[in-house]
């Protein structure tokens, strides 16, 4: 039997395929190792986190009552209005609770599995083109970003929307090795989901697919633009098609758009969720305003309200966030407020003190990774002798356009590069958790250039000038960091003789690996240890960031045990003196989702008649009147989260025309800003339908 296996044709290529098998089980072990740091980093004590984002913990579970709300997004039982993004990231946990029961590790678990997820695709990406080294060092450093950690902890949508766009860049990286258009339509239809996740955020990947099919894919000019205009096509369809679902569906058969002006997903996309992010917008950091008609809503004294609904009338401006160095610390040593918004816009906004612990801390050996690739794919008088370790994935050539690396370069590197641009410069919304979308280009940067710098070392070839250029950046950037966010300070004289002692033995050519590999050793002890902290307290489910002085949740429902208090009397009152009002209505209506969202996951159907930041035009008196003459609404609740926001024509209209409920009829809180003030709205519907904008 040995003696026919011995001349069989195969036996050759399966004893190549075992020997490949046992010269790689070290990479396979090593691979394993990171994964599990990633599992455990995104889980250990995930618990804690509970509800973490209320928002979209309360959407889950309306959209579990009801195909329709499912279907549309619905943040409330009801169908009232919708969450301000697309749905397919809720989707994922909807259907995990549905399989799981609805609980909270029902919906983060998910993301934390996503976030794993997502280093193995990094690293199978990588190994095929760059080799395992390379793949090994990406995935370790994606595993352990700090801000990728602390957003694969929360129930948002960012976990998805990174794995969907590292994917896509796979399958293009695929379709240009090897010739198929097909993998690039793939990557066209993963882009289209990833919209569906988080709309033109998606998009960010699109130029450096679309460049790298260009110059590094098989057949002609004309050949390649066809296919790339083909997937764009694919993108499209794909990106759009639920949003067509929804225009197409009459505005009265639907809930309102949340978050959009005029009640379109188009609108949203292209505007609060698009564009408004890089231009600026309302929302933005001291841009908050009010739209005509808006209201303050809090009630000082058991009279209604005064509002200023002059035409034309804007109430003042909102103050912008406080940010980490004004902030006040609490006695546990977190900051009061959360970090909602970036720093100031420029070159070097990320190493700035509000978001630089985040995703900072390999920057520049990522950046110097980048050039090092291009160097080494682009530059003259490469070895030629050390392009076998390459894999070739069916290239006539290992140097010029059919070069892996090369498409490596634009489609990776381009993406980390376009990212890195738009954080920079946009002048509108930009939270720190919006980094995770840096983290996977970043990671693959800093592996093409731990894989450049062994190859240089070993050649002792003077490109090597790079690496220096980037250890002693990273510890720079590192050492500021330390001493910004006032953590392991001790570390730091530990992280300047460890990459001193690292670049002198790279100085010795067979000490090239592992002088490399311990110089990036070096340099993850921090982050590493940065994003363990996301394991400290409960994480602030809106802005999920790591850092021992982050601002942290408040337990279960995302607020304090006096606001609880005050929900559950709210709950009570409002439940038992309902009578025999449409259960297919809304217990109460808030002016602000983030108010209604407790409410809701305590099993009140709550709902919100201003949308997210409670000034969307979802009603207005003639509306809510129409309601309240059905029996599907009766109370209304107002103050609460940005009640300094004001609110829209309904919130106005009920400070007309309702009469306030005494707090001391629901053993409500005693008045002052921002606290709960419930308007009951019974047999004030013809009040409230003449004076529609309040």
């Amino acid at each position: 039997m040995s003696s026919q296996l011995q001349r069989s044709p195969l036996a050759p290529a399966r004893s190549r395929r075992i020997a490949r098998r046992q010269a790689l089980s070290p990479a396979h072990l090593a691979l394993v190792a990171i994964l599990a740091l990633s599992a455990v980093l995104n889980t250990v004590k995930l618990s804690q986190n509970a509800w973490a984002n209320t928002f979209y913990s309360a959407g889950v579970k309306s959209m579990l009552g009801s195909l329709h709300n499912f279907l549309f997004a619905s943040f409330d039982r009801g169908g009232l209005v919708t969450i301000d993004k697309p749905p397919l990231g809720v989707w994922v946990q909807v259907l995990n609770a549905k399989l799981f029961g609805f609980q909270p590790l029902s919906l983060l678990l998910p993301e934390a599995i996503i976030g794993t997820l997502t280093v193995l695709a990094l690293y199978l990406i990588l190994a095929r083109r760059l080799g395992g080294l390379a793949a090994l060092a990406a995935a370790l450093t994606l595993a352990v970003f700090p801000v990728f950690v602390a957003v694969s902890r929360a129930n948002g949508v960012d976990p998805l929307l990174v794995l969907l766009m590292v994917l896509a860049c796979g399958a293009a990286l695929r379709s240009i090795e090897g010739g198929r258009v097909a993998w690039l339509l793939v990557a066209g239809a993963l882009i289209g989901l990833a919209f569906n996740t988080k709309t033109l955020a998606a998009y960010l990947a699109v130029p450096s697919i679309a460049l790298g099919y260009l110059v590094c894919a098989l057949g002609g000019l004309r050949r390649r633009v066809v296919a790339v205009v083909a997937a764009g096509v694919v993108t499209g369809l794909v990106s759009f098609s639920w949003i067509a679902l929804v225009e197409l569906t009459p505005a009265s058969q639907r809930p309102f758009v949340g978050s959009s002006t005029n009640n379109t997903e188009i609108g949203l996309t292209f505007e609060y969720n698009g564009f408004g992010r890089v231009e600026g917008e309302v929302g933005g950091p001291g841009n908050v305003s009010i739209r005509p008609g808006g209201t303050v809503a809090a009630a000082p004294r058991h009279a209604a309200v005064r509002s200023s609904t002059r035409t034309g009338a804007r109430t003042p401006r909102a103050k912008p966030p406080v940010s980490t160095t004004g902030s006040k610390l609490r006695p546990n040593g977190r900051y009061v407020n959360p970090i909602a918004f970036g720093g100031k816009v420029g070159p070097l906004r990320l190493f700035e003190s509000q978001l630089n612990g985040q995703g900072a801390w390999l920057l520049p050996f990522a950046i110097f990774g980048l050039l090092a690739l291009a160097l080494q794919t682009l530059g003259r008088g490469l070895d030629d002798r050390r392009s076998h370790r390459v894999p070739r994935m069916g290239y006539r050539s290992s140097i010029g356009r059919r070069d892996p690396r090369l498409a490596t370069l634009i489609v990776l590197g381009g993406w980390f590069a376009v990212e890195l641009v738009v954080l920079s410069y946009s002048k509108g919304i930009v939270h720190p958790y919006y980094i995770s979308a840096l983290a996977p280009g970043a990671a693959a940067m800093v592996g093409a250039g731990v894989s450049a710098f062994v190859d240089f070392a070993r050649g002792r070839d003077p490109r090597l000038l790079l690496l220096v250029l980037a250890v002693v950046g990273t510890v720079a950037a590192q050492i500021v960091i330390l001493e910004q966010q006032d953590y392991l300070q001790w570390f730091i004289p530990f992280l300047i003789v460890g990459a001193v002692v690292g670049l002198l033995a790279v100085a010795v050519r067979r000490l090239a690996l592992p002088a490399v590999t311990f110089l990036l050793a070096v340099l993850l002890v921090a982050p590493t240890a940065y994003a363990t902290t996301t394991w400290l307290a409960p994480g602030e489910g809106t802005f999920p960031a790591a850092g021992p002085h982050e601002a942290t949740g408040f337990g279960l429902y995302g607020i304090d045990e006096r606001g609880m208090r005050e929900n559950r009397k709210l709950v009570a009152y409002v439940d038992s003196h309902r009578g025999g009002r449409d259960r297919n209505g809304w217990s109460v209506l808030t002016d602000a989702s983030p108010t209604a969202a407790p409410l809701i996951l305590l099993g009140s159907p709550a709902g919100a008649l201003g949308g997210y930041g409670g000034s969307d035009p979802v009603l207005d008196g003639r509306s809510l009147a129409r309601l309240i003459a059905r029996g599907r609404a009766r109370y209304v609740v107002l103050g609460g989260a940005y009640a300094d926001r004001g609110g829209n024509a309904a919130t106005a209209a009920v400070l007309r025309d309702c009469p306030q409920v005494p707090h001391d009829a629901w053993h409500g809180p005693a008045p002052g800003p921002r606290v709960l003030v419930l308007f009951d709205c019974l047999g004030r519907e013809h009040a409230l339908e003449a004076h529609p904008r309040g």
